[in-house]
Parts: structure tokens; C-alpha cells; sequence
């Protein structure tokens, strides 16, 4: 996976970079403390992958930090707010799901508030509702000498300025990760945006908007949380209406590769998210550019009237199955049904042509395992001659009831045609002439065969993917020839 890197405006005019990875529902990570896209994709990106397997995970930097504009004056809670909500209406998604750690936890909440129908489901982890250290006066202390020692030196060589925050984020880590997080804070913001950014969270407050999240809420904290007490997400979790809590071992704030905490917090996002409803549209990778499948199941009518409606559906299940398995093998995003086919989005033309071609061979294997099937035509020629058997009751029933019992054993060819190009996404769907090239591509393809455009082949060279040559080719509704060429799939 590739992260792709966009820019989004807020309502006041600030710069906000965000990136995107992986295909289908979406999730937005809200992250308080500092940050920068590109630096910690070195050491997460696998974690972040895996994030993204089966979602659109998109993460952002906050005003004033890592690849978003720097020369920022306001950083209160209502600003970044505003940074979360360009983020999401750069998306285009009606709804979401929103993870926050630490600082970005208020920010979510906040927005949750606001917004409660763009927010499907929110993840709360290491957070707070209030700074936990305006409450004792060694906590005041401690956040007086965290400003002087980031006046000082944040922009130094010398680590040890920066430091004493890493040794609070992640007491346990090792030298490497240790490194890391110590230029990952370097690189991310300025000395003066720092001192900023921690005296506006000094002043956060949300405890008032706690009791009004309507949104299903997951706290997740580690027990050992030096940064952040066990006991402020447990009584975050408390306030929230409903909101599940699951405490975590360790001491790291940050959790880090390889930690059993991590696979745990992986684990339940899957399982919370699980639950999500689908978006009202289907969400992709936030570039105009998408490639497009679309299948067509052979002789579907045909099939309707020879098995009878019942068992022809139990074999458009079986269709179904095939495809949205490898959809979601590839990264792809079901568009919609079209009740003997599907249309299919995906960001990059290798993924779909992957998709296609697991898919004929999936449909390749099951057709193989299959008891030797006799010729549909000849078929019906006997079945024009049958004449209705008694059943066990001495009743009689009909040829079409006997033909839904083996409807399962029947055969299942598609064709396949892809097209890349820049839909309209609206509401629920895609349009405009991308799509319906791709639908035409697939409408000429031959039962177990990929036909793609000649565009697709252009994106995808060099990935390894062999093509024939199937010349200009003119296609309903489109004045220019177009090229297409057949994907080997055996």
C-alpha cells in the first residue's frame, strides 16, 4: 500500500494535509499531540496497513504541524475542530468512523457533538476530558517546566530537550523507537508551535459535552499511562452514555510494533467497527482517479427460467459470495448490484486487475469440482419430454421443483471489463462516461474472459501483468474506437 497524500482548507483559511490509505469503510484518526505524515510512515507504516486492510484509514496533521501549515496563531479546541471537519468534508463521505488518541480525543468528541450524523462510530484511546494535570499542583508544576524546556530546545540536535517527553510517552521502548519518537517531535512543529499547542490543551474542558455523545464510543487506555492516568479514561468512559471501556496492560502512551497490546487494540477496533452500518456511499481513496470493474454473470435470465426462481438465487448467492471475497481480498469497493453483476471501485488499476483475475480463477475451481454436468440444451430436450414422477406422498411434482434441487451443481462463467478514469461520485454511486465505458468493455468480453481498456494496461505496466491484444474495438454509445486487451488469467 501507498499512502496518497492530499490538502484540505478549513473554514479559516489554514493548509490541512491529510492522508489516505486503503479502500472501504471510512475511519479518520484524530492525533493531538505532534505529528508528521511522512516520518511516521517510516516506523508505522506496516501498523497503519494493517489498519487499512479492509477500511479507508485516514490520518491528518493538525494545524501548525508536519506537513500542514506552519504559521498558525490559533490552536484552541475550536480551531481544531475545524481542522477534523475539513478533513472529513474533504472525504466526501456522509458518515465515518473517528479514532482519537490523547490530545485528539476532545477534538473527536467536540465534533461528535456537533456533528452527530457524519459520526458512526468513535474510538477513544489514552484520552481525557480535561488535562489530568491542572488538577494537583505538582501537575501545574510539571506543565511550567514542559514550556520552558520546549523554549529551550525543541529545535535542538541535543535530544535530551525533547526527552524527558519521550521518556513519558514510552517509558518501555527500546533504543530504536526511543530515536524515533525523539525527531519524530523535532520534525514535526516549531519550539514557539509547541508551547502554543500544549497551553491551548491546558485550557481544555469537555466535560459538559460528555453526556451528549450519541454516537457508539469505545475508551480504550493502558493501565501504566504516565501521560494520561488510568483513571481519566476510566472516568471518561464513565460519562459517556453507553460507551464501552476496555483497559489495556503497559506503560507506553504510544503503543509501539510488537507490543501484545497493540494486536490487542487492533483486535477490538475490528471487532467495534465490525458493527459499524454501511456509509450511505461507498468510500475510496480521496483521488479523482479510480479503476472499474464490472462483472456480468452468463445467461442469468436463461438460468431463472430453466432452475426456477429459487434455485437460481441460491446460485447468484454463490456468484455473490465468489466476488465480494475477493473484493475484499484486493481492496475493493462494491459500487452496487446489479442483479447479475456487480460494479466495483478500486484505487489503483494493479488491485483490480488482481481482483478480476481471482476472480475467473475462483469461478475456474469451482466450476471444476463440479459433477460432470450435462449439456443445458440437451437437457432440455429431456425435460421436454418428462413427464411429472409421484413423490414419496404419491403426489406428483413438477420438472421445474426437481431442477431447484441441483441448482447448486450448475456451472458459473462472468465476464469482466475494466475501465480507469474520473467518475462523478453522488450519493450512492458513480457517473459519467468512465463507468460507462467500463460497462460496454465488460458487455463485449466473452464468458470466463477479462477485457480492459487500453488505460488500465498503461497504469498497471510494469507490474508484471500480460496482455493480448484485441485491437480498436467501436463500442455502443462512443464515437472513437477503443482499445481494449484481454487479461490472461491461467
Amino acid at each position: 500500500m501507498e499512502q496518497q497524500i492530499r490538502f484540505c482548507t478549513t473554514s479559516d483559511g489554514v493548509r490541512i494535509a491529510y492522508a489516505a490509505v486503503g479502500q472501504g469503510p471510512p475511519v479518520v484518526r484524530a492525533l493531538g499531540w505532534f505529528t508528521h505524515l511522512e516520518y511516521e510512515w517510516q516506523m508505522f507504516g506496516p501498523a497503519i496497513e494493517a489498519l487499512a486492510k479492509h477500511r479507508l484509514y485516514v490520518r491528518y496533521d493538525g494545524r501548525g504541524m508536519g506537513l500542514s501549515d506552519r504559521d498558525i496563531q490559533d490552536f484552541s479546541l475550536n480551531a481544531r475542530v475545524r481542522d477534523l471537519e475539513a478533513v472529513i468534508d474533504a472525504l466526501g463521505v456522509p458518515r465515518c468512523a473517528v479514532i482519537a488518541w490523547s490530545e485528539g480525543g476532545p477534538t473527536a468528541i467536540t465534533y461528535a457533538v456537533r456533528h452527530p450524523e457524519r459520526v458512526s462510530r468513535l474510538i477513544l484511546y489514552g484520552s481525557f476530558h480535561r488535562p489530568p494535570m491542572r488538577d494537583t499542583e505538582e501537575g501545574r508544576q510539571t506543565f511550567e517546566a514542559m514550556k520552558t524546556l520546549m523554549r529551550q530546545g525543541w529545535g535542538s540536535d541535543v535530544p535530551a530537550f525533547r526527552q524527558l517527553f519521550t521518556g513519558l510517552f514510552m517509558p518501555n521502548a527500546d533504543a530504536e523507537a526511543l530515536h524515533w519518537f525523539n525527531q519524530l517531535q523535532r520534525v514535526s512543529t516549531t519550539p514557539e508551535n509547541a508551547v502554543a499547542l500544549i497551553s491551548a490543551v491546558a485550557e481544555i474542558d469537555v466535560s459538559e459535552l460528555l453526556p451528549q455523545i450519541k454516537t457508539p464510543t469505545l475508551v480504550i487506555h493502558r493501565r501504566g499511562d504516565a501521560i494520561v492516568p488510568f483513571e481519566a479514561g476510566r472516568a471518561l468512559a464513565a460519562l459517556i452514555p453507553g460507551a464501552r471501556f476496555l483497559p489495556l496492560e503497559g506503560n507506553n502512551h504510544v503503543l509501539l510494533p510488537g507490543e501484545p497490546e497493540t494486536e490487542q487494540y487492533n483486535q477490538a477496533l475490528e471487532e467495534f467497527l465490525a458493527d459499524e452500518k454501511p456509509a450511505d456511499q461507498p468510500a475510496s481513496a480521496p483521488s479523482g482517479l479510480v479503476t472499474i470493474l464490472f462483472t456480468d454473470m452468463e445467461g442469468s435470465t436463461g438460468l431463472t427460467q430453466r432452475l426456477g426462481d429459487a434455485a437460481a438465487q441460491e446460485l447468484l448467492r454463490t456468484h455473490n459470495a465468489i466476488i465480494r471475497d475477493a473484493l475484499k481480498a484486493h481492496g475493493g469497493s462494491e459500487i452496487k448490484h446489479t442483479g447479475d453483476g456487480v460494479m466495483a471501485s478500486f484505487p489503483s488499476a494493479a488491485r483490480a486487475l488482481e481482483c478480476a483475475i481471482a476472480i475467473q480463477q475462483a469461478f475456474r475451481s469451482r466450476n471444476a469440482s463440479l459433477p460432470a454436468h450435462p449439456d443445458p440444451e440437451q437437457s432440455r430436450r429431456v425435460e421436454g419430454r418428462a413427464e411429472p414422477q409421484p413423490s414419496a406422498h404419491g403426489s406428483r411434482t413438477s420438472p421445474r421443483a426437481d431442477r431447484d434441487v441441483g441448482a447448486p451443481s450448475e456451472p458459473i462463467r462472468v465476464r469482466i471489463g475494466l475501465n480507469a478514469g474520473e467518475p462523478v461520485a453522488e450519493e450512492a454511486d458513480l457517473f459519467g462516461a468512465a463507468v460507462q465505458l467500463a460497462a460496454r468493455v465488460c458487455a463485449r468480453a466473452e464468458p470466463g474472459q477479462v477485457l480492459a481498456a487500453n488505460v488500465v494496461r498503461e497504469l498497471a505496466m510494469g507490474k508484471g501483468f500480460l496482455f493480448s491484444d484485441q485491437g480498436d474495438v467501436e463500442l455502443r454509445g462512443f464515437e472513437d474506437p477503443v482499445r481494449l486487451y484481454e487479461v490472461r488469467t491461467g
